[in-house]
């Protein structure tokens, strides 16, 4: 039989095992209350379980652990990026963005990634597997422990396309968020897709009203299709029903992200389809700067591109906003993140 993995169990579950094991029930909520709110990530940090039950706890299973290779601080902002080797040996990259009032965790939810997306570092090694909840988790709660503080904001928008890996990142929300352990606001989670239509759905009914955001950048099929080949099975339409059909069900505004680049999607007739996708709907579009990789071939996007660009779409009636790119000097913005140590 395989080993427990502790940290990837509810409250819920982690009852039943225990009652598996032979072990009083409230045990449970004790070992949940550890591992989720004080961050204990082995048995050994436990004050309030005797050294029998740590013995049966360890002989039957496991708190899953991830290990920091590598830092990278930037020189020009508050962003730190982590390399983390998993216990496979697998490597993911997660990032750290302090701002004065928060603190934003980027997190990693698949090693490597299948979407293959030509102008994005992360899927140019492919797709090895999805991370387990608790590989999730520790992404969060390893930083908390490292950096001694608390992580405000969680966004999934590392490595992987996090609903390609839904179950596991629904269990997630749930843990995260849970009342009785790190207990991240709801609101406070934003997830990243390159728009997995149906997958988009289901998570609408989940009850988890999330921020939700789409990685669209471009307004027409035929285009989008050559820079990111997902939009041969959901079309832009397909999104746009799912998008709405989100907000309808969750109330939760949707965002679109848009990476601005030169000679493919900045002329004037995708500002005009911008404009007829977006007409009538609650949406709101991230402008991103390209962030040059060198398989891509095309320049970083100039930031007075930018500012044009947005300032037409805010007189079509478009809501736009600039994401300021961070940590872009070590390979932890958008689009950049990759293993360093597979990159060597």
């Amino acid at each position: 039989m395989s080993k427990i993995i502790y940290n990837n169990l509810s409250r819920e579950d982690l009852a039943r095992q225990m009652q598996i094991l032979n072990i009083q029930k409230f045990r449970g909520n004790q070992i949940f209350e550890g591992i989720h709110n004080l961050l204990y990530n082995n048995f050994g940090s436990f004050t309030n379980l005797s050294k029998d039950l740590k013995d049966c706890l360890n002989k039957n299973g496991k708190i899953l652990q991830i290990e920091l290779l590598d830092k990278f601080s930037s020189k020009f902002d508050s962003t730190t990026k982590y390399l983390f080797e998993l216990e496979d040996g697998a490597l993911i990259e997660t990032v750290l963005m302090k701002y004065p009032n928060r603190n934003t965790l980027c997190i990693s939810s698949q090693v490597g990634c299948k979407m293959g997306c030509k102008f994005c570092a992360s899927t140019k090694a492919g797709y090895e597997r999805d991370l387990q909840v608790a590989e999730l988790l520790e992404q969060v709660y390893f930083v908390s422990r490292f950096e001694n503080l608390k992580i405000n904001n969680v966004v999934l928008m590392g490595i992987g396309e996090p609903l390609d890996n839904y179950e596991n990142v629904v269990k997630f929300i749930r843990l995260i968020t849970d009342e009785r352990g790190y207990n991240l606001s709801i609101r406070n989670i934003t997830l990243s897709t390159c728009g997995l239509a149906h997958k988009m759905d289901m998570l609408a009914e989940e009850n988890l009203p999330i921020n939700l955001t789409i990685s669209l950048h471009n307004p027409f099929d035929e285009e989008r299709s050559k820079i990111m080949p997902v939009n041969i099975k959901y079309s832009i339409d397909d999104i746009m029903k799912s998008a709405k059909n989100y907000f309808d069900k969750t109330g939760r505004r949707v965002s679109f992200e848009y990476t601005l680049i030169k000679g493919i999607n900045d002329s004037k007739r995708h500002i005009e389809e911008l404009e007829r996708l977006f007409k009538g709907g609650n949406f709101h579009l991230n402008l991103i700067p390209l962030n040059a990789i060198d398989e891509f071939g095309k320049p970083s996007t100039d930031y007075k591109d930018l500012e044009s660009f947005k300032n037409k779409l805010v007189k079509r009636g478009i809501n736009t906003t600039i994401r300021k790119s961070m940590g872009k000097d070590i390979e932890g913005a958008c689009g950049q993140l990759r293993s360093q140590r597979n990159k060597k």
